[in-house]
Order: C-alpha cells, then structure tokens, then sequence
C-alpha cells in the first residue's frame, strides 16, 4: 500500500431516496467500461431537507452529463461494495453485482496533492464538523481558527452533508476523506486539497450504501 505526498489534506472530522431515472446513451467509456445504455440519475439533485440542513438544488444542467451519477456496466475483478477511485477521469465507482457500479463525479486534489493506494472506510459521518490540518492553516490564516474548534457542520461546511474516512490496513488514518461539497462547480476539476469531493447529494447516496469496516475497501487509482 502506498500514499504519495498528500500531507496539505481535508482535516479530522466526522435516507437516501434515488430520484426517477431515465435511460441515456453513456458518455464516452473508460477502462474497465463498456459501451452500454445507463441509468443516469440526472434528476435526483433537486433540493434535499437533511437533519435540519435544506440542501439547495444543483443546478444540474450546468454540471456535464458524464459526472451525473448514474449506473454503467463495470468490468472488475473488485468485489462488490468496493469502492475505486479514477482520479484522472473524475470518476468513483461503488462496485455492484453483475459487471455494474454506480458511476459517481468527482473533484480531485491539486496536482501535488494527488495520492494513490487502498484503504477502507473505517467509519463515516453526517454532518460533519471539519478541522482543518495546521500545515493548510498557515497557508490560508483565514481558516486558522478552526483547527483547534473545528468548523460546526452547515451547507458552507466544506466537507458537506457527509464524509467518509479512509484508514490504512493496519488501522491508521490516513487523513484522506471522501466527502461532499456545497462547491458543485468544482467536480470534474483538481480542486481539492487532497480528499475527494462529491456533490451533496451524490455523497449522501454514496453514504447510504457503504458499510463500514475492512470489507468497505477503497482502491484510488491514478
């Protein structure tokens, strides 16, 4: 296992109903895609009452069609429930049965950031409060603040509605987080300061599937 450089990261931290789908030609495949027909959830990203929080619509139409979530045929030798990481496509795939997975946008780290390696998801959060890292503090003195406190969770909170946090195989955080993000525009870019970003409403989906544990395995691909 291995992680490259990445130590300007998201800091410690800490239902869903798929909206109607409809049937679209799949964009332009990838490794391990075939060319099929897919379920794309264009339509599940309208505006989400959450524990409270009233999550906005995504303005959807403005996000390309390749990063709406939707389910593609999926060749893998990853066991279903796995979680994997392109990160040169922009793309997260949750693994399902029978040669598919749910095809999620994403945005990635900057260049510098980007790391590589398996992990799994020892446990996640709703809502959560975020801490940024010290060394991220002394870049931006804004944010300062926050590292000790923590920022309370909210729709400005930058790892939105849910985070999933990633340990190694000998139980170490990794630091690296799989989160959301009020910041819609930045999927499909390297944007990030090293944790992999979702829109609101596709980690809230992504959430509901993963169980936590060794068995929630996550492979980042570069």
């Amino acid at each position: 296992m291995r992680f490259r450089t990445a130590l300007l990261l998201c800091g410690l931290a800490a239902s869903v109903t798929l909206a109607g789908c409809s049937s679209v030609p799949s964009s332009t495949p990838i490794i391990g895609e075939k060319v099929a027909t897919n379920e794309i959830f264009t339509s599940g990203y309208g505006p989400v009452e959450d524990h409270g929080y009233a999550l906005p619509a995504i303005p959807i139409q403005r996000v390309d069609p390749k990063y709406h979530r939707q389910i593609v045929d999926y060749k893998t030798s990853e066991k279903p429930g796995t979680i994997v990481v392109n990160t040169p496509t922009r793309f997260l795939y949750f693994v399902l049965p029978g040669g598919k997975a749910v095809r999620y946008g994403i945005g990635v780290g900057k260049q510098g950031f980007a790391w590589e390696g398996e992990a799994y998801v020892a446990w996640k959060q709703e809502w959560p409060m975020w801490h940024p890292p010290e060394e991220m503090a002394v870049r931006r003195p804004e944010i300062a603040k926050y590292v000790k406190e923590g920022m309370k969770p909210g729709l400005t909170n930058p790892l939105g509605a849910r985070a999933l946090y990633l340990f190694n195989n000998k139980g170490q955080d990794t630091l690296f987080r799989l989160h959301g993000t009020p910041e819609w525009g930045s999927i499909g870019t390297a944007a990030s300061s090293g944790c992999i970003r979702l829109m609101n409403q596709d980690i809230i989906d992504l959430y509901a599937r993963v169980r936590p544990g060794k068995g929630a395995r996550v492979v980042v691909q570069q």
